[in-house]
């Protein structure tokens, strides 16, 4: 039997909570200096992913700098994809959830890979129907291969029955900058509204 959805996001918040002790208790017993320890996968340094300069779905450039003092996460994907996606974009609105009075300090941008197709207000309308807050990037067909060159993300066009009825085989996990707009995280794809929330908990510090 299914938990009751209130049940569940109770559990999840213990659990963020519980991940947040556990990290700080591993940097006392073992760092000998307040570094944290993160569940994703600790990027920090990269000498990729240094940043954007994007038009939004409202056709506003936009730049990492626009979101200081926020943690950002980072994802590409496309409207029209079947499952990780969406699936991708729901975990964030329930991140959002659990971390409470510090959710509003979460910005969520969204890159499309597929520009030809999400028109700046299909983008607006994806991006409402989970957060008025999430923000759509739309780089231009032109950006596109610098973009994703410059973030590691693979996507590759898969023909279907019609010309315009491909899919997209792309790169599923999420970035993670912290508020002074520094690259630290990389989050893979269904390790959990809960995992993902305690790592962003501990960036917001």
């Amino acid at each position: 039997m299914s938990m009751h959805p209130a049940l569940a996001f109770m559990s999840a918040r213990r659990r963020v909570l519980q991940l947040v002790g556990a990290a700080g208790i591993f940097c006392v017993a073992g760092c000998g200096q307040n570094k944290p320890h993160f569940n994703s996968v600790d990027i920090t340094g990269a000498d990729y992913g240094q940043g954007f300069a994007l038009a939004d779905h409202n056709g506003q450039q936009r730049t990492l700098g626009d979101f200081a003092g926020k943690v950002v996460v980072l994802f590409f994907g496309y409207t029209q994809c079947p499952d990780v996606c969406p699936s991708t974009m729901l975990e964030l609105v329930e991140v959002k959830k659990l971390l409470g009075a510090d959710g509003d300090k979460l910005q969520a941008l969204f890159v499309t890979l597929d520009p030809e197709r999400d028109t700046p207000e299909l983008l607006r309308a994806y991006m409402t129907n989970f957060d008025p807050t999430f923000v759509a990037l739309r780089p231009t067909p032109e950006q596109l291969p610098t973009l994703t060159k410059a973030f590691k993300i693979y996507f590759k066009k898969v023909p279907g029955a019609g010309a315009n009825n491909y899919t997209l085989d792309h790169s599923a996990g999420s970035y993670v900058f912290d508020t002074q707009g520094h690259l630290r995280l990389f989050t893979r794809y269904g390790s959990g509204a809960a995992v993902l929330a305690a790592d962003l908990a501990q960036l917001m510090r």
